[in-house]
Parts: structure tokens; sequence; C-alpha cells
């Protein structure tokens, strides 16, 4: 069961793990420090799972490295919010921290200063994300053991959704580059960045399709999309064009991207935007509300679901369903229906309620 011995003026503890003996030095002076040592091996022992002096030794800046490393090596998106997340985390355990002292208590704790930060939960709970992924690498590799985390509620989705007047009142606010990105936004139901990001080879005229290869989406699957069959985009897109290869011959360069600001990219535009949704009557309304919008719209026109996520890019359908929200018109409209059934004459009285609920039986049964 595990001994404790002298070894000069040090206590050290030995015990066998899988048919291994083991031998750790308590670096100690004092048998009570190798008996609680000892006792501590045996419960990780008896946990299935022996973390050993060698795992004790990794660090935070260990865990963050190899986290770090994962995204170099599989070529993952979004590094730089990877390391912003670092950061935050950095912020309150020292880099020095050792992996077996983060706890359940101390990623409390941490939750909770970040909270008084007045960071939203949804924040926090991507900060502790790569944490948790930083551990789990670690754990694979067998430097450390993953403790629990907290478990985050948040309450983030949006419900926004532009109707066609609130569209063109928006439109008309913004300037001409960026009335064709918003556009394309709105008639496509795609993400800002792939918008923003398009270039002219992705887009072929003859076919009348843009194709988006793999590994450029955020799902990194590829798309197609046929807009030829949408008179309003393949119109945007050909005077699109025009316009750029007459400012290509003006300025004797070429303008790979599809949308832009005389040549020049456009990285973004939300001073823009919100001053334009102010002055519309649409304030707090951002751009990712048109992919909610066209998921609505495909929804509204009975396009059947696989084919709406293949034209839109979701992946999953739980996400796509969270997108095809109802409005407020949309639910005047059911109950209508309802109403349509058979003409009610409601009195307020006993007597009246149950006339209703007779008649209601009988529309029904």
């Amino acid at each position: 069961m595990g001994r404790v011995y002298k070894r000069g003026r040090v206590w050290w503890v030995q015990y066998c793990f899988r048919g291994k003996v083991k031998r750790e030095s308590s670096r100690s002076v004092n048998r009570p420090d190798a008996v609680k040592l000892l006792r501590r091996r045996m419960e990780e022992m008896g946990r299935g799972r022996l973390i050993g002096p060698d795992l004790e030794k990794t660090a935070l800046q260990d865990l963050k490295r190899m986290h770090l490393d994962d995204y170099r090596v599989n070529s993952r998106k979004a590094l730089d919010w990877a390391e912003t997340s670092w950061a935050a985390v950095g912020g309150f355990f020292p880099e020095a921290t050792l992996a077996r002292d983060i706890s359940l208590d101390r990623l409390n704790a941490y939750v909770v200063s970040r909270l008084d930060a007045k960071r939203r939960p949804a924040t926090i709970k991507n900060e502790l994300a790569v944490l948790k992924r930083a551990f789990h690498l670690a754990e694979r590799a067998g430097k450390a053991v993953c403790p629990p985390f907290p478990t985050i509620s948040v309450q983030n989705a949006r419900s926004g959704f532009f109707e066609a007047h609130e569209f063109q009142a928006v439109c008309a606010r913004l300037p001409e580059d960026l009335r064709l990105v918003v556009t394309f936004g709105y008639l496509t139901g795609w993400r800002k960045q792939e918008i923003l990001s398009l270039t002219w080879d992705r887009i072929d005229f003859a076919a009348g399709a843009i194709r988006l290869e793999p590994g450029t989406t955020k799902n990194d699957e590829g798309r197609t999309f046929p807009f030829a069959a949408l008179p309003p985009l393949e119109t945007l897109l050909r005077r699109q064009r025009l316009d750029t290869i007459a400012l290509e011959r003006r300025k004797g360069q070429a303008v790979p991207w599809v949308f832009h600001r005389n040549g020049r990219l456009i990285k973004d535009f939300r001073g823009a935007w919100k001053k334009a949704c102010m002055a519309a009557g649409c304030p707090g309304r951002i751009p990712h509300d048109f992919r909610r919008t066209a998921v609505r719209n495909l929804e509204r026109a009975g396009v059947p679901r696989s084919v709406a996520m293949k034209l839109t890019g979701h992946k999953t359908e739980s996400v796509y369903r969270r997108y095809a929200i109802v409005s407020e018109a949309d639910l005047a409209q059911g109950v209508a229906k309802l109403a349509a059934l058979r003409p009610l004459d409601v009195k307020p009285t006993e007597e009246g309620i149950g006339t209703v609920l007779t008649q209601i039986e009988g529309s029904t049964g």
C-alpha cells in the first residue's frame, strides 16, 4: 500500500502503480508532509489516474503553448481570438500557476472577477473554452488532469431581422460601395467576412454561379450559389464587374475583390453602418441580421431545408433552426387562420364561454 522512509534528512514515499514501483521525494524534513504526499498519491491511484511528480510540474504557460501550437499545426482559424482569450486568462492566473492548482473554486473565482469587470457571459465562456481545450490536450499528452469547469448559462440568441422597407431605409443612407455589400448580404444571407473577402475568381459568369472552395468558409465546407436564378443579384454582380473593369483601366492595376472602396479592400464598416441604422430608425441592428432574414425568407418560400442550408452555409440544422425566427406579422397571420376556422360569438359570461368551447370542440373534433 506504500510506505514513507528517510534518506538523509529528507522523507521519501514509495508506492506501486500498475506493477511499477514509484519513489518520490517529499522535499521535506517533516514526516507528516511525506504522509500527506503518499495519501494524495493513493487517492489518485484510487481514481485510476496517477498525476505523479512530472504532471505536477505543468504550468499555465505550458498549457497555453500546447493550445496555440495546436492552432498553428492544424491551421485553425481565429488564432487572434484565441490569443485574446489567453490574455484575459493570464490577467487572472499568473503564467507560473501550476495546472494542478487550477481547481473548480479558482475557476469560479475567475468567472466572478470577469463578471465584476462587466464582461458578458458569452465572452467569459469563450475564454474558459481555450483553457479547457488546453487541459484536454495536456491530458492527452499525459501532462495534466482536467479539472471540472463551471457551467455558464448564455442567453444571447438574437432575434433581429429586416423587413424589406427597413432594409431599403438603411441601404439608402449608406455610401454606394457599402450599399452593394449589404444588398448582397440581404439577398444571400452570407456572413460579412465571406462577402468582404469575396474575389472575382470565385464568380463564374458563364455558369451564373458563385463558388467558394473548401477551407475558405467558416465551417470549412465549399459552397455554390447560383446567382443567375436571382435576377437582382445577377444585375448587381454584372454591374459591379463592369465598374471594376473601368476602375482597373483608370488605375492600371488589378482589383481582386468583388466589393471594394476605390480598389481597396473594405475591412469593416461599423461606423457607417451604425449611423445609417440610427438615421433609418433601426438602432441596434447588425449586418448578421441579414443572415437571419435570409433564413426566414427561404423558410417562407418553402425551400427544402437541406437546400437552404447549402445556400446559406449552415453546417448543422440546430443552428439553422435558431435563425428560422418568426416575426409578429407571421404570428398575426397564424392567429388569423385560427379565427377563420369558424367565427365565434364570444360573450363575457360563463354561458358564453361554454358556447365558445363547444364550438371549438365541434370545429376541431
